[in-house]
Formats: C-alpha cells, structure tokens, sequence
C-alpha cells in the first residue's frame, strides 16, 4: 500500500496505480524473465566447465548456482532503475533535456504530467541503459579490495558494529521515512530476488513499526512519537558508543533542516539540540562539528526551493566512565581559555582559512562541545545539571560578543555576509543552527523572508507599522531595533520614545546593536544603511526623554515621597 507519508494522497492507495496499464505490461515482463535468464546462465556455465556446488548466493555458493544467481540480482537492479524511469511520476529535466526519475528527492511527488521512457531504445530509462550503468561499476572500479555485505538490523541491538570503525548518517528526526518510499521498489526486488534471499524477502511489504522516525500515525500522536524517536536514538547511539573501536572516532552526519517544537515551559527547542542531546546522554563525548558540502545545488529539491547546502559531522568518542562533574563557573573559565585558540587555528590564512566564514559559528560549537561532553555534568548554581541549549548559548555569546538572542545573532552575522540582499537558503539553515534558532523561527519572529530557495532579511521600512512588542511572542532584540528606527522615521522621536516605553529592558542591548551596526555599515562602506543607525544613536537621549514620559503618562510606576 502507498501511505500519504510517502507525499502523494490524491486517491492513491496502491503501489500500481503509480504505473501506466503499459509500463506494467514492460515492468512485468522484464521480472517475469529474470529467473529464466538465472536458469540460462547457469546452464553456460556448466556447459563451459565451471564447477556447480548446488549452493546459492544466500548459502554462500561460489560456483554455477551463485554465479547465475548473481548475474540475476544485477539484472533485478536494472529493472529497478528501470522503474525509477519508467513511472507515472517521472518529469521532464529541462536542465538536462532528459527524462526526470521518480525519486528526484526522497519523496513521491505529484506530477500533473510526465515524460515516458522507451524501455526497449538506449536511451534513459531504458533497459540498455540501466545494464550499461551497472556494469559500468564493474567495468571501472572492480576489482574491489574487500567484499562489501549488507545486513538488516535494529540499530539498538545489533552488534556488527563490535571494534569497528563507524561512520553513521542516522534517520532525520520526521524528514523522511524510508521505509515506506523503500515500498517503491522492494515489491519489484521481491518478485525477482525471494527465491535467492527468502530471509530478506518475507514480508509483503518493507518493516515499519521499528524505524527510527517520529511518525505520528504510528505511534498515536506527536508527542509520543518524539518519545519513540529520542529513547530510540538514545539507545542506538549507547550501542554504538560501546561497540566503537576505542582507537578510532564514531562520526555521525546530521542533514536535515533546523525545525522548532515549544515544550511545556514554553522554551523554544530545535531539532539540532534535541539530536545533541540524545548522542550525550548516550555516553559519547563530542569533539568537533565540522561542516561538509554534501548537497549538489542542482538535485531536484534543491532548484527553487529551500533546500540544505551542508551536512554537519559530529566527531564523537565514548565518555570516560568516571568523568568529572564541574560548575558552570568552571566550564565559562574553560571556555574562555579554549576558544580564542581554537577560532584562531579556524581562521587563519583569510581567504584561505580551514573553515569558510559562513560554516565558522557552527564549526566552533566543536572545541566548545567537546569541553562541555567531557563531563558527567556542568551544574548551574542551583545544582541542577546544565541542558545542551544552555551550553551551545554560551559557546555562541563567545564567538558573538554580545549577549543577544538567537535571532539576533543570526541576523547580525547574515547582514554582515549579505547586507539585505538575498542569500541561499541552505547556507541560512547552516547558520541558524549553529545560532539556536531556525529559519522557520525567523520568519515567524518578522525579520526574515524566504521563498524560492533564498532568504533576506527585511528591512525597516517593509516592516508593519501597527506592530507591538505587547502581543509579539519573538520579540528579538534585530526586530525591536528596526521597528525603533522605522518609529522614528516615519513618525519622529515621539512615537519612538513610546516604542521604547513599551519594552524598557531592551534599551542597552538595542543601542549596543546600533553602534555595533552602525560600525559595521562604516567599515563596509554602506553609507545609507550607515546613517539610520547613526541618526537612532543621535536621538538616543531625546527617545529615552520621550519613553520617560510616555511612561509616566500610561501610569505612575513608583510612589515618590
């Protein structure tokens, strides 16, 4: 059955209905006609001498049984490939000029039409072309230095990774749910391949109820699949930290786009903390986070859209058993004697430096992290232990200089890549992770717009003029700067001085950001954008005079005798 987690719906339910009634007939025949071409080359192998066993592949058969039996598997790839190619989904590639597969990202998506392949010409789709890929692998990177081997297993109890090197790219939180999309293709593989692997081809359809995703509908609602998924992960990891080759870091990708859930408390919380979180409590200590290119900016998901542009490496090795417990006051003195060197060693050689400008903030959460997971815990002052939003807060306020919030951070520093012009939305994701926050959190909070694969911030005057720090629920120190400066251009010092009235705690971190602007603006040269924040900075004393009697006039806030 096709599932509307595998995004398609529109009165979809079974997996043929993805087929045209002729690429069925083509599809079926093809599979239909594997196990005879199995039975042939077994038959010419026996006739040219090779030796026969009797024992397949799946019994570990070296001989005629395994050698067709291997050329059958090869073949049911084709057909997959074939399938990939050969659907009612497959799109025209106008950058190509060539037909576009199913999966051009990990979903099913609707397509109102399509292109068809020819199976039987040698062009893409084709059966031709789909063997010529295969046995190009053969043809250009074979022999192979070792034998490769596939198993099947729950990451929380499997022990193949027992003194192993382990690089693992994990399930994506709610992202993308393999196990249904890999439906798509097992039915074809099963019609093919169930007679040489029975073991792997039992069930009807791909296993679900064990993947590590937090789907919804399988577990009774979001909260209790965010459950499913965190004690999952937390065990998977525990497994690998006690399996891992103690001589060797475990390396974990992390690639899906920063997303934000608000818990009982109210705190905003993202899936990159949350994944953080997980792999501590699984006893790994974190030693760096590197950001790496993985994403090709033309793939389908990536055209027009908001798309990733890097994944994050997390560099881990298994916690001592008897690490230490220290005070917040003992992590800040760690971190202060730490990252100055490890900034430095990240930047030097400018143009040429270790770590591009736009992965820095994320990259130096590594020498910071792997301070704060060396430790059984870091205790705030009232002894409880320090939460992972907490710690990555302090690292950031080191590499920001300022004590703003997330938003701001992230918006300070994107100004000072882009200004307000458009930048790629990927690159935007990269940052707001490592800042706390999200792309989706920024827009929410009015500083932000993105679509179309690219992001800007919005500047003063595109923003609303009936806007009020009273019923704003992100009220970011960036968004209440701008609304001052819009105030107090459009309608004078008045009405800015009451802006400011409304949200008197904000003052010193509002004029800390102008000044801080207002030099950045100086020193690139961008005189127009240079002068608002210098007229704020002027009117500074007259705004704060009107705040004072705006203050007064809503209400006395202080008896005086």
């Amino acid at each position: 059955m096709l599932t509307r987690l595998s995004g398609r719906g529109y009165g979809f339910t079974q997996w043929h209905e993805l087929f045209t009634p002729r690429q069925l007939v083509a599809l079926t025949t093809f599979s239909d006609l594997v196990p005879k071409a199995i039975a042939k080359v077994q038959a010419d192998a026996r006739a040219a001498g090779m030796p026969d066993d009797g024992l397949g592949l799946d019994a570990g058969g070296a001989a005629a049984t395994a050698y067709g039996e291997a050329v059958g598997v090869y073949l049911a790839f084709a057909i997959n490939k074939m399938c990939d190619r050969g659907s009612s989904i497959c799109g025209w590639d106008t950058s190509r000029d060539s037909i576009r597969n199913t999966f051009g990202r990990q979903a099913i998506p609707m397509v109102w039409d399509f292109a068809e392949a020819n199976f039987i010409e040698s062009s893409a789709g084709s059966y031709e072309n789909a063997i010529d890929q295969g046995v190009r692998v053969v043809r250009e990177y074979l022999p192979a230095r070792a034998a490769g081997f596939a198993v099947q297993c729950d990451a929380q109890s499997q022990v193949i990774s027992r003194q192993k090197v382990i690089s693992s790219d994990p399930p994506y939180y709610d992202n993308i749910g393999y196990a249904d999309l890999s439906d798509f293709f097992y039915v074809w593989l099963r019609k093919s391949l169930r007679p040489i692997f029975p073991d792997l081809y039992t069930t009807l359809a791909v296993p679900k109820a064990e993947e590590l995703v937090a789907t919804p509908y399988r577990h009774g609602g979001k909260e209790q699949a965010e459950a499913f998924f965190l004690d999952g992960m937390t065990h998977a990891m525990h497994n690998l930290a006690t399996q891992a080759h103690p001589a060797f870091p475990v390396t974990i990708y992390y690639a899906f786009k920063q997303s934000e859930s608000k818990d009982d408390a109210g705190t905003s919380s993202t899936g990159w903390e949350t994944f953080l979180d997980a792999v501590l409590r699984a006893g790994f200590a974190i030693t760096g986070t590197w950001p790496m290119r993985t994403e090709m900016g033309n793939r389908m998901i990536g055209s027009g859209t908001n798309a990733l542009a890097s994944s994050i490496v997390l560099v881990c090795r298994k916690r001592v058993a008897n690490a230490a417990t220290v005070s917040r006051r003992e992590f800040l003195r760690e971190l202060n004697a730490t990252l100055p060197e490890a900034l430095q060693g990240m930047t030097r050689g400018g143009i040429n430096s270790p770590v591009a400008p736009v992965d820095l903030s994320q990259a130096i959460i590594g020498p910071g992290m792997a301070i704060f997971s060396q430790y059984a815990a870091v205790l705030e002052a009232d002894g409880t232990p320090m939460r992972v939003k907490t710690a990555l807060q302090l690292i950031n306020r080191f590499f920001a200089e300022d004590d703003f919030d997330h938003n701001t951070q992230f918006c300070l520093h994107w100004f000072a890549a882009e200004g307000w012009a458009s930048g790629k939305f990927g690159t935007a994701d990269v940052l707001a992770r490592a800042k706390g926050t999200s792309v989706g959190g920024l827009v929410d909070g009015g500083t932000v717009q993105s679509s179309g694969g690219n992001l800007r911030l919005l500047k003063w005057a595109e923003l609303p003029r009936d806007w009020s720090p009273d019923t704003d629920a992100r009220v970011s120190v960036w968004e209440a700067l701008h609304q001052l400066i819009r105030a107090l251009n459009q309608d004078g010092e008045s009405t800015a001085g009451a802006l400011l009235a409304r949200m008197p705690a904000q003052a010193d971190p509002l004029r800390a950001l102008a000044y801080r602007l207002y030099t950045l603006c100086e020193r690139k040269g961008w005189a127009e954008d240079a002068r608002a924040y210098n007229e704020l900075v002027t009117a500074w004393s007259a705004i704060e005079q009107a705040a004072g009697e705006a203050g007064m006039l809503g209400s006395q806030g202080q008896l005086e005798i």
